[in-house]
């Protein structure tokens, strides 16, 4: 006769806890959605969480932002500066953590501990010498300020990156010169390859960030038709006019599709990448 499962009140209590949790964090996300589908005149005035009369008007109102403009064109701004990001991010971030990993070479503890600080550092520090260096070069208004920096590495992910390369055994790269590989060929037939998980969390943060970013996007872009996702909400803002609600909490729902797609697709990667990475020194 099997005995009865004791319950434990301490994970329960856990569990309870997180929930509650969980679902404070979540509420005004589904808030949104729902208030997505009301009629605009009652998202506030209409105390009910879930709509009394469903409509789609928001939804084809919000996709038509401009005159000759719809919303789709935001959207696809935000995937070429975030798939550019990416691409910058993870060559050279891996490259860079590569040699700190693998090689021994002068100042490597001083510009190691100078690449931290700048980690450090707030970006509303560097934003005015940044700016007037991209105005210098006539960027401004154009997506370089957006993507270019990603092509010099980002030190967050460095270090990311050179905590899980420390982790590959030594002997690989050794085994791959005897084979005749040179430095660059052991780099991406060898240690990219090996690296994968943490690549993928690097191009995971990369993309939430840069398409949640906002601030610079906003600095540095004026021209309607290249704005992103973030700035085409704020379109719906205007000062001069009535905010329009609803529309903008149909487009907010469609901008979040892409970051949840993308975060329960490969949140596995990002839970490896963090704690392999956290582990290996």
């Amino acid at each position: 006769m099997k005995t009865p499962r004791k319950i434990n009140f301490s994970n329960m209590s856990t569990h309870i806890v997180l929930i509650v949790f969980g679902i404070l964090m979540i509420y005004p996300v589904l808030w949104m959605f729902f208030g997505s589908f009301k009629r605009t005149r009652d998202i506030f005035s209409n105390p009910s969480f879930l709509p009394t009369h469903w409509t789609l008007k928001d939804y084809i109102e919000g996709w038509s932002t401009l005159p000759n403009m719809n919303f789709g064109r935001f959207i696809g701004n935000s995937f070429l500066i975030s798939a550019f990001v990416i691409i910058g991010t993870v060559l050279s971030c891996s490259l860079v953590a590569y040699g700190f990993a693998r090689f021994e070479f002068r100042f490597k503890r001083t510009l190691f501990a100078i690449m931290l600080i700048t980690m450090m550092l707030p970006s509303q520090v560097t934003l005015i010498p940044q700016y007037t260096m991209f105005h210098m070069l006539g960027w401004i208004n154009t997506y370089y300020p957006l993507i270019v920096p990603a092509f010099f590495g980002s030190p967050f992910f460095i270090f990311l990156l050179i905590q899980f390369i420390r982790g590959l055994p030594r002997e690989l790269d050794e085994a791959a010169k005897i084979d005749g590989c040179n430095t660059f060929q052991i780099y991406y037939r060898i240690i990219m390859p090996l690296t994968v998980p943490a690549l993928m969390t690097t191009a995971i943060f990369s993309f939430i960030w840069s398409w949640d970013d906002f601030f610079s996007q906003l600095v540095y872009l004026n021209s309607a038709k290249l704005f992103t996702a973030p700035l085409g909400l704020k379109l719906f803002m205007d000062e001069s006019q009535a905010q329009q609600w609803g529309p903008m909490f149909a487009m907010s729902v469609i901008s979040l599709i892409p970051l949840f797609l993308v975060f329960m697709l490969f949140q596995k990667y990002i839970v490896k990448g963090i704690a392999t990475s956290g582990m290996k020194g």
